[in-house]
């Protein structure tokens, strides 16, 4: 058996990077422009909130008065370079050391860069045989694209039906891996966890958090 496993939201709590990122950010422009940090980090999480990724630090900086496109891209750059204060779930560490022996691996999405510091900061690399971040590979290989897996299957020397993937997403995760034979675990964390799927979209398997993913497996140890 196989493990993969995907990052945010499955192995942590994406929301605090994000708001450890966003405390990083309201700390520079505080320092440069003396605007309060509590309400910038209010400002920040409100207009993710509202209206999602893709230009939260515009909408702040306009709404502060302080907008230029350098500034933009210097938020971005601390918010993306931040060493975030994460931690891996209690459920999630408890659930990597009990399967310490079986193969294991990570995939995951997103900017290279904030991923690599995301799993170091996390302190992943003691769990895995290998860490996967799709964009290092090309964007085109970001899920729903298959060719982490299978490179992972190249690796092992094993069948799509040894493989078990443990994720959160329904929109991407787990649409090409099902047809596949590929044992797919959808944990129902963070913000995606009371979202409903297309059809052929979701995990074959839910479980509420990594506590029930042991039993799930047959695994009793």
């Amino acid at each position: 058996m196989i493990l993969i496993f995907d990052m945010d939201d499955t192995l942590y709590d994406e929301s605090t990077y994000v708001e450890s990122s966003f405390r990083a950010v309201a700390k520079y422009l505080f320092e440069k422009y003396a605007l309060p940090k509590k309400t910038l980090l209010k400002d920040l999480i409100q207009v993710l909130n509202e209206h999602g990724r893709g230009h939260v630090f515009d909408q702040v900086l306009i709404k502060n008065k302080i907008y230029t496109k350098i500034e933009v891209k210097k938020c971005l750059s601390i918010y993306r370079n931040n060493i975030p204060k994460i931690t891996l779930f209690d459920e999630a560490k408890d659930a990597l050391d009990r399967l310490n022996g079986y193969p294991k691996y990570l995939v995951s999405d997103g900017n290279k860069l904030v991923q690599s510091i995301k799993a170091n900061a996390l302190g992943t690399k003691i769990y895995f045989k290998k860490i996967l971040l799709t964009h290092r590979y090309g964007t085109k290989y970001a899920k729903p694209s298959t060719y982490c897996f299978n490179l992972i299957k190249k690796l092992e020397k094993c069948n799509w039906n040894q493989m078990v993937y443990v994720a959160d997403d329904p929109n991407k995760d787990f649409v090409n891996l099902n047809p596949l034979g590929v044992k797919t675990i959808r944990v129902l964390t963070g913000r995606f966890k009371n979202q409903k799927s297309k059809k052929g979209y979701d995990a074959i398997f839910h479980i509420n958090n990594l506590s029930e993913l042991l039993p799930l497996l047959g695994i009793s140890k």
